[in-house]
């Protein structure tokens, strides 16, 4: 079975806080019931909406292969079971960038994980 580097529950507190920037997408604020984290995750609406106070389960894992074998950096959905089949929205890819803000008092502790450097 494949380990989990980071898991807990987040709780929807705002949508787009700084305004609409995409179409189709909505960033949302949450936080963590257990480690009381703060998070900023940008939302596919038109497969996954979101509403205010949704909770959702937030899982970082190294691999989506369910023996816990590296991936491949090729994904295909060719009829074998991973890691993706037990969630409702999943995104694949490669963090670029962790980083922690401890600026703002009233967010407490904040991580940063970056999928996007492009």
């Amino acid at each position: 079975m494949a380990e989990h580097l980071f898991e807990d529950i987040f709780h929807v507190t705002r949508i787009d806080p700084d305004g609409k920037k995409f179409d189709r997408v909505n960033r949302i604020e949450a936080r963590s019931e257990q480690l009381e984290m703060y998070m900023q995750l940008d939302i596919a609406t038109d497969v996954y909406p979101m509403h205010m106070g949704d909770k959702f389960t937030m899982v970082l894992a190294p691999t989506l292969n369910l023996d816990g074998t590296p991936d491949t950096g090729y994904y295909t959905q060719a009829g074998r079971k991973t890691l993706a089949d037990k969630y409702d929205y999943v995104m694949h890819g490669k963090l670029y960038k962790i980083s922690e803000d401890n600026s703002s008092k009233d967010k407490g502790p904040t991580k940063v994980y970056d999928f996007s450097e492009l």
